[in-house]
């Protein structure tokens, strides 16, 4: 993968509140819509952000596609409307999406056509965010002191995100008008905000709206998703691995589900479960994708919500077994089951 340095060092970067405005509409030109991030100095048990580069310029990249070159350092953003020179390794936004994180675990989205979502075991409680990427544009691919990248997510939807299931085959985001992001930042939650207008898959387009948010000692993401139009094929899934079997149970009243696997299913290589949790009442369909085990959605203009979470062997105190995963997964389906929603 691409190596780039930028010319000026930058420090650790301030964390973020929120700034609560709506979601910018979509203007009549190609330009970012960026609004600068407030900063805070407070200790923090979540976080998220998406940080852009700037200083440098769009040039025609090695791969038929734009790339951006010569940047001189990051800044974070509240929110941005992603150029239409953006794609997966463009060099642009740090780590190529936006990021939150909790205390126990990290996550990023792929803010570009392939829409994964990805994770970042934690050896810390801290956050760490702030600097990942930051001496280098893909150095978290390598473990360091907090961490690191571990999934192997490939073409997959990774864990939690979102495609549309047609024909055997899980297209993602090739064909988006727009792309709005957003985070917020608050003492109970951080969340990031995707709006995607003009999504077109199958000679079909709607919007879709999407809310992943993160609470403190916690390593579930709740996914809250809304299509505009109620179409057939909407799905999310976990990526599959040879030899890792797929794990499922239901809660005893019958109203949510979950789908997990364990194993060796990381970069490093070592230990990771991961764990959708799920309405019953919401899903039309469980499919074997070519790379995901995947939750098809009954088609819907209603909002979706569904949980997921990631837990690595080398977090701190974390799980580092088959049985005391499933125990965990066990316990969020029983809290599910008597409150249907979590903390």
């Amino acid at each position: 993968m691409k190596k780039v340095k930028f010319l000026i060092p930058l420090c650790c970067l301030a964390l973020s509140t929120a700034c609560k405005t709506e979601p910018k509409k979509e203007s009549a030109d190609n330009t970012p819509a960026e609004k600068p991030v407030e900063t805070q100095q407070n200790e923090r048990k979540t976080y998220a952000e998406i940080s852009i580069a700037q200083g440098g310029e769009w040039v025609d990249g090695s791969k038929n596609h734009k790339e951006y070159s010569n940047g001189t350092s990051y800044k974070n953003v509240q929110e941005l409307k992603v150029p239409k020179e953006h794609t997966d390794h463009s060099w642009y936004i740090r780590y190529e999406g936006p990021g939150w994180e909790s205390n126990k675990v990290g996550y990023r989205l792929y803010l570009d056509w392939r829409n994964a979502i990805d994770i970042f075991g934690k050896k810390t409680s801290e956050m760490v965010l702030p600097n990942v990427g930051q001496d280098n544009f893909d150095s978290y691919h390598e473990m360091s002191d907090w961490g690191m990248d571990i999934l192997k997510a490939g073409k997959s939807l990774g864990i939690g995100s979102i495609g549309r299931y047609i024909d055997g085959k899980v297209l993602h985001f090739e064909k988006v008008d727009s792309t709005y992001a957003k985070v917020e930042n608050s003492a109970a939650t951080s969340s990031v905000y995707v709006d995607y207008h003009g999504w077109e898959t199958n000679q079909q387009k709607i919007d879709l709206s999407s809310k992943l948010s993160i609470t403190p000692n916690h390593r579930y993401t709740k996914h809250t998703v809304t299509p505009s139009k109620a179409i057939e094929g909407i799905c999310t899934g976990i990526v599959k691995f040879d030899d890792i079997d797929l794990i499922s149970k239901k809660s005893a009243n019958g109203n949510w589900a979950y789908m997990a696997t364990y194993g060796t299913q990381t970069l490093v290589p070592d230990k990771l479960g991961m764990a959708i949790f799920y309405k019953t009442t919401d899903i039309e369909n469980e499919v074997e994708g070519p790379d995901d085990h995947l939750l098809v959605f009954k088609p819907t203009t209603n909002a979706i919500s569904y949980y997921f979470l990631g837990a690595w062997e080398k977090e701190k105190d974390g799980i580092t077994n088959q049985a005391d995963f499933i125990e965990y997964i066990n316990g969020i389906l029983e809290t599910l089951n008597s409150n249907n929603q979590l903390p």
